[in-house]
């Protein structure tokens, strides 16, 4: 098993910035990849950017790209989402996530075995 723990959410004002960080504990593996992803009310699931843990091979959401960076500290088995220029359509809970090599696309939440429990990130105009 496999616990991850978010924090570092909260209220920010559009145009600041936030970061997310996503504590790994249990059976982890360096062949694990993790995925954030984010949820508004009202609308579905949203992949926002993954990270493999043995490269640190990053990719990103178009909404995001530019905007948000993830990066790892693996002394600390933990991950981070750095969000910059933050906009209005950016709340909504953020989960990090982690799966095991598997040959689905890494955009689908479905193929992420691990969650965490969401951090609510609000982001005021």
């Amino acid at each position: 098993q496999v616990q991850l723990v978010e924090s570092g959410g909260g209220l920010v004002q559009a145009g600041g910035s936030l970061r997310l960080s996503c504590a790994a504990s249990g059976r982890t593996s360096s062949t694990y990849r993790m995925g954030w992803f984010r949820q508004a009310p009202g609308k579905e699931r949203e992949f926002v950017g993954t990270i493999t843990w043995n490269f640190g091979r990053t990719d990103y959401a178009d909404s995001v790209k530019g905007r948000f960076t993830i990066s790892k500290d693996s002394a600390k088995n933990t991950v981070y989402l750095q969000m910059n220029s933050v906009k209005p359509e950016d709340t909504a809970i953020y989960y990090c996530a982690a799966r095991p090599p598997v040959s689905t696309s890494y955009s689908a939440g479905s193929s992420y075995t691990y969650w965490g429990q969401g951090t609510q990130v609000t982001v005021s105009s």
